[in-house]
Parts: structure tokens; sequence; C-alpha cells
């Protein structure tokens, strides 16, 4: 089997760099579709200087236990109704937090969309940033 991937890939190679060329496009649009990725260093960086919003999109139960501080909680499913409360922050670059940073990049989309131009969202979500061990809510 494994020789046949091999045969395969020797005799057409130029349909397989093909693939994977585009199979790597691909993933790099959709990860800037819904906001650049950004380490935790930097989205300190980004608040301190910017005055960056979070956005911690994760449910009510993941936020109580732990969030980063000044972290707006707007859990995806109520995005749609409450994305009046950041009409005032068009300007601000907007991070966005989740679990583990794929919520993310489709609320980005969305806000995007809605005229939002600066929407990032936090590498790793908040594993990363416990990781890091940077401070925590409770």
């Amino acid at each position: 089997m494994v020789e046949q991937i091999f045969q395969f890939v020797s005799n057409h190679y130029i349909l397989v760099s093909s693939f994977v060329f585009l199979l790597v496009a691909f993933v790099i649009n959709e990860g800037k579709q819904g906001g650049a990725a950004i380490t935790p260093t930097n989205l300190v960086n980004l608040v301190n200087r910017e005055g960056a919003v979070l956005l911690d999109i994760r449910d009510p139960k993941e936020y109580s236990a732990g969030h980063i501080a000044g972290a707006l909680s707007m859990p995806v499913s109520s995005i749609d109704a409450r994305i009046g409360e950041l009409e005032s922050e068009k300007g601000k670059p907007v991070v966005l937090v989740c679990k583990m940073g794929q919520q993310a990049s489709a609320t980005g989309r969305k806000l995007k969309a809605l005229g939002f131009e600066n929407v990032r969202r936090l590498s790793g979500g908040m594993p990363e940033w416990t990781a890091g061990s940077l401070p925590v809510v409770k």
C-alpha cells in the first residue's frame, strides 16, 4: 500500500504538488478570514498600546471559571443579539478569545462582515493564555 502511494506521487508529482499548494493556500486563507492569530504576549501589548477590546466567546460557565481581566463575555450563541454593544468599539482592535482558538474564526468572519476591520483571535485560546502563566480572573 505504501509503495503504491510513493509510486503515485512519483508518477504524478505535478498533480500532487498542486494539491499540496492548494491545501496550504486554503488553510492560510481560512485562517486570515476569521482574523489574524495573535500570541498572548502580543495580546498584552495590543491591549496596553491600542486599547484592544477582548471578546470572550466561550459559554458563561467557562467564562466564570476563569477569564482574561477586562474581557467582555459574549457567548457565540448571543453574538447576533448583542452585537450592538460593540458598535462604539469598531475603530479599536477586537481580539476574540475562545476555548481552543477554533470557534473564533467563524465569529471573526461574522464581525468582519458587520464592519469590524481589525479583528484578531487569540492563538490557542485560553489554554495558551494560562500556559504562559498570565493572570486569570475568576
